[in-house]
């Protein structure tokens, strides 16, 4: 350890640390691996400790590198005090298995080859999804000597099955290998809500070798505020009743029921209003790999009470959250999205805006726990249509959710407790030196 005491800023108390961080996704992509990632990095930056994150060239969704950057062997920026170093992928748009295993597994190669060659950190971190980021963590420790922490965000190779994606039986088991290999070689495994930890039990993982970070709400960007109107008008949306969906449009929404929802509401015309007379108006803000399928159907089945923004600036995220009357959270129906608990509903709940949770399980629990909303059987467009309708018909059952949410989740689950909690894990693992596990 090569760091002294501190007591630095924001309530952490630590040693001095330097952290190498490994994530497939980070800023300027505004997808939840990035944004999980870049809020506890500049956080441990105010803190005194140095990060450097290996990440990619910014691709999300399409696989097209974002204005300004360029998808180059090693490129250097330095974000608000955090050293990002940007190393060459094969680009593949998030659809797709065979280009998207090729995109992670060059990251593999990349991010292992780029950090023999940065500066030694004291601690390694390496986040899924992918499975090939965690993956390329197990080899930085072994040819550094440096304690290792996996973050499990997605439970591979499991969850690409969930979401239909079609794997080769021979792949599949390569994928467990690496999982196996992965879990062994973790000193610490973080997981962002319970379930996972209670799925990686089922998989034979200690429990005491685990700990359990949520994900949180960054107060400072998602607080309460007024509906943007210039926002709504842009998206003829000004005078309309408007639940909106807000992230990835990926395989794993689901949002297919969302169009059958709005079909029955538009079938029922005028009754389909809320009770200012606003009329109800579904808005999908975000890209993905179904993006284009799900407005090409909207429109071919006449839903115009259906929206699609495409991809737009995270800096627009809380004022889409806060200009929306309802926030749907909404994945496929399936027994291992149970363990999942989105980030969508801690920007909500930091806006003070009402839910409908569309997710089973421990998501459904703290939502529902929390008074933060009403639930939905995922899938279900007969209860999305009902949810609608009850909040729509009464705003001050709204604005007591909104608030619930604010109160029960957002104040409990915020960005710099998380911070501050996992960075007590690190400390954990290199005061005092390390000594390599043998597994």
């Amino acid at each position: 350890m090569q760091g002294h005491a501190t007591g630095g800023r924001n309530g952490i108390i630590s040693i001095l640390v330097k952290i190498l961080f490994l994530s497939h996704y980070y800023f300027p992509e505004g997808n939840a691996p990035a944004t999980r990632v870049c809020a506890l990095a500049e956080r441990w930056v105010k803190a005194g400790h140095e990060v450097t994150v290996v990440t990619c060239a910014p691709n999300v969704p399409d696989g097209k590198v974002y204005d300004g950057y360029a998808n180059k062997w090693c490129v250097r920026e330095e974000v608000n005090g955090v050293h990002v170093v940007r190393v060459w992928t094969y680009l593949a748009a998030n659809k797709g298995a065979v280009r998207r295993m090729l995109n992670f597994a060059t990251y593999f190669l990349s991010a292992v080859w780029r950090s023999l060659r940065e500066p030694r950190p004291d601690v390694v971190i390496a986040t899924s999804p992918q499975i090939f980021c965690g993956y390329a963590g197990v080899w930085v420790k072994r040819l550094r000597r440096i304690p290792l922490v996996v973050e499990i965000r997605d439970i591979w190779p499991e969850s690409m099955g969930a979401v239909g994606a079609h794997i080769p039986r021979p792949a599949y088991r390569v994928l467990e290998w690496i999982e196996r290999a992965m879990y062994r070689a973790a000193d610490r495994i973080v997981t962002v809500g319970e379930g996972y930890a209670v799925k990686l039990e089922e998989k034979g993982v200690a429990r005491e070798r685990m700990s359990v970070i949520m994900n949180g709400t960054d107060l400072e960007v998602f607080s309460p505020r007024p509906r943007d109107k210039a926002l709504l008008e842009k998206f003829g949306l000004a005078d309309s009743f408007v639940v909106s969906y807000i992230g990835t449009v990926g395989m794993a929404c689901g949002l297919d029921t969302m169009l059958d929802a709005a079909a029955k509401l538009k079938a029922r015309g005028d009754n389909a209003a809320a009770s200012d007379g606003r009329r109800i108006a579904f808005v999908v803000v975000g890209d993905g790999a179904v993006r284009a399928d799900l407005e090409r159907e909207a429109k071919e089945r006449g839903l115009d009470n259906v929206v699609f923004t495409g991809r737009q600036p995270k800096s627009s995220m809380a004022a889409w959250v806060s200009s929306s009357d309802v926030n749907l959270v909404h994945l496929r129906k399936s027994d291992l999205f149970t363990t999942v608990m989105p980030s969508k509903i801690f920007e909500s709940a930091g806006c003070a805006r009402p839910m409908i949770i569309g997710v089973d399980g421990f998501a459904r629990k703290l939502v529902t726990d929390a008074e933060a909303g009403i639930a939905m059987e995922p899938g279900s467009a007969d209860d999305l249509v009902s949810a609608v309708l009850s909040l729509s018909a009464d705003p001050a059952l709204c604005e007591r959710l909104g608030q619930n949410a604010r109160k029960n989740i957002a104040l409990v689950h915020n960005r710099d407790a998380q911070a501050k909690n996992y960075l007590g894990i690190l400390d954990g693992l290199c005061n005092g030196g390390y000594k390599p596990q043998r597994r």
